[in-house]
C-alpha cells in the first residue's frame, strides 16, 4: 500500500487517490487537422517505461485536486510530487519521509523478492508419518 503525500492535504492512503495516466502529454495544436490514426495515438498511446515515470494523480476523496508524481514503476518509490503545470524534475527529488511503500524490507511480501529461508527446515518426516 502506498502512502501518498498530497500537496494540499498531507500524507494519505493510496485508496483516496485515482491514477490519471501519463503526465506531460501535450494536447495537439490543431486537433481538427489530425487524421484518425494521429488522433488515436494522442488518445490511447502512452509510454510504458521501466523506472522513473511521470504520472497524474487526483485526490478524489480529499481536496479533489490534480497533481503530478514522479514514481519508479519497478519499486513503487515516490521520487517527487509537484503541481500541475510544473515541468518534470530533472533529477529525482527525495519524497517526504512518510511517502513511499508501506514496507521496504528485503523479505517483504509487497516489495521484496527474497524467498523465505529454508535453512531450519527438516528434510526427514516426523515419527509416525506415512511415506
Amino acid at each position: 500500500m502506498l502512502l501518498i503525500s498530497c500537496p494540499n492535504c498531507g500524507s494519505r492512503d493510496e485508496t483516496e487517490f485515482h491514477y490519471g495516466g501519463q503526465a506531460h502529454v501535450p494536447y495537439p495544436e490543431n486537433p481538427n487537422e489530425l487524421n484518425d490514426r494521429e488522433w488515436a495515438e494522442f488518445l490511447f498511446y502512452r509510454d510504458n517505461t521501466k523506472g522513473a515515470f511521470a504520472e497524474r494523480w487526483l485526490h478524489s476523496t480529499g481536496c479533489r485536486q490534480w497533481f503530478n508524481m514522479l514514481r519508479d514503476t519497478v519499486t513503487y518509490d515516490i521520487q517527487a510530487i509537484y503541481p500541475m503545470g510544473a515541468s518534470r524534475p530533472a533529477t529525482a527529488i527525495p519524497a517526504a519521509a512518510e511517502s513511499g511503500t508501506a514496507s521496504t524490507a528485503a523479505d517483504s511480501t509487497t516489495t521484496g523478492d527474497a524467498a523465505p529461508s529454508t535453512a531450519a527446515t527438516s528434510t526427514t518426516a516426523p515419527e509416525g508419518a506415512t511415506k
